[in-house]
């Protein structure tokens, strides 16, 4: 990515850090919506809504799911914390199946947002 516009990027779930490098863009969905960040955004600090996350890296595409946390923008650094979080080719698309039926058979929205959020994420994967 020389020459390029950078963001230097780190996803961390509370066990571990899902990913760390430079990306030429991010999007995350917050409380306020969906957020596209590129190199040069302003300062910004955001609450998490479950759902995908993508880090474009060098002609890479990166995909992860995350649940409740905070996204953090400053100096063309951003930090993506959340307690739970895998990357999309980790989710075993029938346990999440089988979690959003659970999910929805006890009415539990947020159980369903989640499960959601992985299968699209399996989806992308």
């Amino acid at each position: 990515m020389a020459g390029e516009d950078v963001l230097h990027v780190e996803l961390v779930a509370a066990d571990r850090t899902l990913w760390s490098g430079d990306a030429s863009e991010v999007s995350v969905r917050t409380t306020e919506g969906d957020l596209g960040v590129l190199a040069g955004h302003a300062p910004l600090l955001a609450i998490l809504q479950p759902g995908v996350v993508r880090i474009d890296a060098g002609g890479e595409r990166v995909f992860a799911v995350v649940e409740d946390g905070f996204l953090s923008v400053a100096d063309d650094r951003i930090s993506i914390l959340s307690e739970v979080a895998h990357l999309a080719g980790e989710i075993d698309e029938a346990h999440a199946k089988a979690e959003l039926e659970r999910a929805r058979s006890e009415g539990d929205e947020e159980l369903i947002r989640r499960a959601e959020a992985k299968l699209r994420g399996v989806e992308l994967a």
